[in-house]
Formats: C-alpha cells, sequence, structure tokens
C-alpha cells in the first residue's frame, strides 16, 4: 500500500462496510465495562439486527462536513477498530476525533499510527488548522498517548462524566498544523 494516504507501516483506514456489522457487534458484546467507559458511556445490551442496521447505514452514509468514521484495520485487512471525526468547522479550521480499538490490539502503536493518518489528512489536504481531544480523566492510556503525539494540554471541564459512583474531569488537548508539522 505504499503511496497510500489511507495507510501506514500497521495499519490503514478504509471506510466502513455492512460485513463490517460482526465486528461491531462483536465489539459491543465483548468489551469489558472498563473500555466502554473509555471511549464513551455503558450502553443496554442490543440485538445484532439492530447493530447490523446501524452499521449498513454507516456504510452508505457519505461524509458530512467532513464529518466520518473509518474501520481501522491491519495490513491484512483485519478490523481493530474505528476513528471518526466530528464537530468539523471549516470556517474556523478545528475538529475533534475519538477512536475506540479492541483491547487486545491496545499498546501496539495501531491507534497512534491511525490518529497520524487521519491528522495529516485533516490539516494537508483539507487544511483544516486545529485538533481538539476531549479525554476522561481516569483514561490515562489515552491522555499519555497524546502528549506523545505532542497534543498540549488546553484545559480541564469539571465533572463532566458520571460512570461508576462518581464525576469526572474531561481533559481538553489541542494540536495545531503547525505542530503536528514539527513533529513529522
Amino acid at each position: 500500500m505504499k503511496n497510500n494516504i489511507w495507510a501506514g507501516s500497521k495499519v490503514w483506514l478504509r471506510a466502513v462496510e455492512a460485513k463490517d456489522a460482526s465486528s461491531f457487534f462483536k465489539w459491543a458484546k465483548d468489551y469489558d465495562t472498563e473500555s466502554d467507559r473509555l471511549c464513551d458511556v455503558i450502553h443496554f445490551p442490543g440485538s445484532y439486527q439492530k447493530m447490523k442496521d446501524h452499521v449498513e447505514a454507516l456504510s452508505k452514509a457519505e461524509p458530512e462536513n467532513d464529518n466520518f468514521r473509518w474501520i481501522i484495520a491491519d495490513l491484512k485487512g483485519k478490523a481493530l477498530g474505528t476513528i471518526n471525526t466530528f464537530s468539523c468547522d471549516k470556517r474556523n479550521g478545528i475538529f475533534k476525533y475519538g477512536l475506540g480499538i479492541e483491547r487486545k490490539y491496545w499498546g501496539k502503536g495501531y491507534a497512534k499510527e491511525a490518529i497520524k493518518i487521519v491528522l495529516n489528512y485533516y490539516f494537508m489536504e483539507l487544511g483544516f488548522q486545529k485538533v481538539n481531544v476531549h479525554i476522561y480523566d481516569f483514561n490515562e492510556r489515552s491522555l499519555r498517548l497524546h502528549e506523545k503525539l505532542g497534543f498540549k494540554k488546553e484545559g480541564t471541564l469539571r465533572s463532566m462524566v458520571y460512570t461508576n459512583g462518581k464525576h469526572h474531569d474531561e481533559i481538553v488537548m489541542g494540536l495545531t498544523r503547525e505542530e503536528f508539522n514539527e513533529l513529522k
């Protein structure tokens, strides 16, 4: 996959396909409580049919305002997780993203590479100027990863998420295009 903007040395990003419903369902079913909390919230269990319908809709969705969801796959094509951009503000040049990777693939550099691929595209092809991420204060792995990627802590939103019987802060981190280019 040389010279493919969507590929790195470990992962490639591809569009969601209807066939990914089984992976999404497995991730939802197999995620432990900690993984759910780190990515989002603990959801009620859902049926395979509901997940299939959701993933089929994702597979047909066109990018809207540069918001998009990719499958993070290894170079053999195995789906490892997803990364999605949202709150894309072209006028001000700012966007956000979130990602989730199956637990057994944590710590192998897949998330870091997927993030770099998305940042490169949004900064160098779409002309965005800045990315912001919001990370729960108990998600130490994500905080360390983003520090390694050059993100700067920009603030703390106090008591923003309630889980496991208590409120937690949300840490806001940001990275500009210039900072990203310095790290390349």
